[in-house]
């Protein structure tokens, strides 16, 4: 039966047929630990009751309307997540792309509005904003865009965690409106900026009269201890603050006042656990730029998949798991520091919350397999680094056996 779908997978040969909380059992009665998440996506684990029921109660309403109509969950989600990020208003997608394509036409349009007939758009380096045609551009990685030229024009691309090319660019490139950047890079491998980054980045925006445009389709959430990594921003270290999360667990970053905040800021991932959501949230000018006909989405927003988001973040707040992902976090840096941080095989430990890469000199890729073997479930990036991304659910004891599992499989490359 897999030779019917497009081979556009490397998978592993396993199927999963049951999960629960942080485990996954395939169809031959084995169990897993899930330390990938769907990819940032399981931020609740598997089979969530709360979400279960939402699912059932609401598909038995009402599925789709057409956002020809008001959709009351639809509004409900835009005031919750406006709240959460002090943005203004909210559009509403099925994935991480197409919240990331809005972001873009956006900024295109912003730039047009100033009179600009080809504006640009600042991206970085390693960066990895999804695979339409235009976030496949705006992508720093040659890998992913070979033979789907050509590209769609409008980017200029910087080093990642680089002020001094940007500052230099602001004086000879007038044709820049926005930069979309990752708080910290997934894909590109767990690469986090200097604490200075984005706040130095704010400021450059602010000057210049561009917009800062955030893609935290895999750090929002709550997964790196906040509920967007950009509201912990300029904290030093590399480790999440728990007691800073925990004062903001219901806050937003207008009302606590921490981190940088941007114009506009893109997520997806695990906003409703599996279900396929994305949404892009905009404020200030950034906010009044599209109008009827500029932008639209037959699926986005619909009833089932808002009802969703809104039991999601229902639950990430009543069981506390942005401090939790900021403590869990604290606690596997802590563990693999001190059993694999004198390793010669072993280049850098780093991480936020529950989004941990371990790089290793040399590339990697068949730890993966091992892993599994294992009744372990991990993700290489950027070939040498093991990027960790657990439900948010994760247990003490859960994240006590991740720890060791992974330290088994580093110690014996």
């Amino acid at each position: 039966m897999l030779d019917a779908v497009m081979p556009t997978y490397a998978r592993q040969d396993v199927a999963f047929v049951k999960g629960d909380g942080s485990w996954l059992t395939d169809d031959q009665g084995r169990r897993y630990l899930d330390a990938v998440g769907g990819l940032a996506v399981a931020v609740l684990g598997h089979a969530d009751p709360a979400l279960a029921r939402t699912l059932a109660e609401q598909s038995q309403r009402l599925l789709h309307t057409s956002n020809l109509y008001r959709i009351p969950a639809q509004e409900e989600l835009a005031q919750k997540l406006t709240g959460l990020s002090g943005m203004d208003s909210a559009f509403f997608a099925n994935s991480g792309a197409e919240a990331n394509e809005c972001a873009l036409k956006i900024a295109r349009k912003f730039g047009q509005d100033k009179g600009l007939a080809e504006p640009s758009i600042l991206v970085m380096d390693g960066a990895f904003h999804g695979r339409t045609l235009a976030t496949l551009s705006a992508t720093g990685s040659r890998r992913i865009q070979a033979g789907f030229e050509p590209l769609v024009q409008g980017f200029v691309r910087v080093p990642f965690n680089d002020l001094a090319t940007i500052e230099q660019l602001a004086k000879s490139n007038k044709q820049v409106v926005a930069t979309l950047v990752e708080p910290i890079q997934g894909e590109g491998g767990v690469r986090m900026p200097d604490a200075d980054y984005l706040p130095r980045l704010r400021q450059i925006c602010d000057a210049e009269g561009w917009l800062l445009m955030l893609d935290e389709i895999q750090t929002g959430n709550g997964r790196t201890g906040h509920w967007f990594a950009y509201q912990g921003a300029g904290a030093a270290g590399d480790g999440a603050d728990a007691g800073a999360s925990a004062a903001q667990e219901g806050m937003g970053a207008a009302q606590h006042g921490a981190g940088v905040l941007p114009d506009v800021v893109t997520l997806a991932k695990g906003l409703a656990n599996g279900l396929p959501i994305g949404v892009c949230l905009a404020r200030g000018a950034a906010a009044q730029v599209l109008g009827p006909g500029n932008h639209g989405s037959t699926f986005g927003g619909n009833p089932l998949a808002c009802a969703a988001a809104l039991t999601v973040l229902g639950e990430i707040e009543r069981q506390g798991l942005v401090a939790r992902a900021g403590a869990l976090g604290e606690r596997l840096l802590a563990r693999f520091r001190e059993r694999l941080g004198s390793l010669n095989v072993v280049k850098d430990i780093r991480g936020q919350g529950l989004m941990i890469g371990i790089e290793l000199a040399d590339p990697c890729g068949e730890l993966v397999g091992k892993a599994l073997e294992k009744g372990l479930l991990i993700n290489v990036a950027a070939e040498k680094v093991i990027r960790l991304l657990p439900p948010l659910t994760l247990t003490d004891e859960e994240a006590d056996l991740l720890a060791t599992q992974v330290c088994e499989l580093v110690e014996n490359q």
